[in-house]
């Protein structure tokens, strides 16, 4: 699998399984596809661009270009154990039960850890969400009580959630070496557009390994 930056042609794609109801099962609602494409370009590529991390682009070379997203990000909420980085991850329904999310989020830790100098890293969903609940386990993370959502109104469906932390592991590079063989991480350095689109953000392709958070490599929303 490749973590990448986004393309334009990931946008349709991308609408398709915003606007799954299998897929959106645990948020508010599906998304249109103008608000599937804001999310790209207004969120999610300009905190790739800002902080050399976020929710990147899983491409699976030989089955399909764009399966859906995995990667780090910072909630823009208040909650008791905000200010943090998030792992998440929004895969399309024919991609899931293949251990993507897993293999995938295994090496977005590894990049928060070792490349990005993270010392702990969260992930949050509501309990019903069995699936998600886990990938967070296979990462290792552990339950640390629940949460309101505070985007979501009291007694919402969905504003109760579980709270999963992982601390940095005292031996990060072993993190890394199990990651190499199946998954590698492309960090890029977006140019400015003046339409602001997806296209702005080209993958450059870089060797596995830790050399640094400036051109080199090692969500759920």
């Amino acid at each position: 699998m490749l973590l990448r930056g986004w393309r334009a042609d990931d946008l349709a794609p991308f609408a398709a399984l915003n606007a799954d109801p299998r897929v959106m099962e645990h948020y508010p609602a599906p998304l249109t596809r103008a608000q599937s494409d804001a999310l790209v370009r207004e969120r999610i590529v300009p905190q790739l661009a800002e902080r050399g991390y976020g929710l990147w682009a899983v491409e699976v070379p030989g089955v399909a270009p764009f399966v859906g997203f995995v990667g780090l990000q910072v909630p823009g909420f208040e909650a008791r154990f905000t200010p943090c980085v998030e792992i998440g991850w929004r895969l399309a329904f024919p991609f899931w039960g293949r251990g993507y999310a897993t293999e995938a989020a295994r090496a977005a830790v590894a990049f928060g850890f070792a490349t990005a100098g993270l010392e702990e890293i969260v992930s949050f969903t509501v309990p019903a969400n069995r699936r998600s609940i886990a990938v967070m386990e296979r990462l290792g993370m552990t339950p640390d009580g629940e949460f309101a959502h505070p985007r979501l109104p009291p007694g919402h469906p969905l504003q109760r959630h579980v709270l999963y932390r992982l601390s940095r592991p005292p031996q990060v590079e072993s993190i890394v070496s199990r990651c190499r063989t199946t998954v590698r991480v492309i960090f890029s350095t977006p140019k400015t557009s003046p339409r602001g689109d997806a296209r702005a953000y080209q993958p450059t392709s870089l060797p596995s390994g830790r050399e640094g958070s400036r051109g080199t490599v090692g969500s759920r929303l």
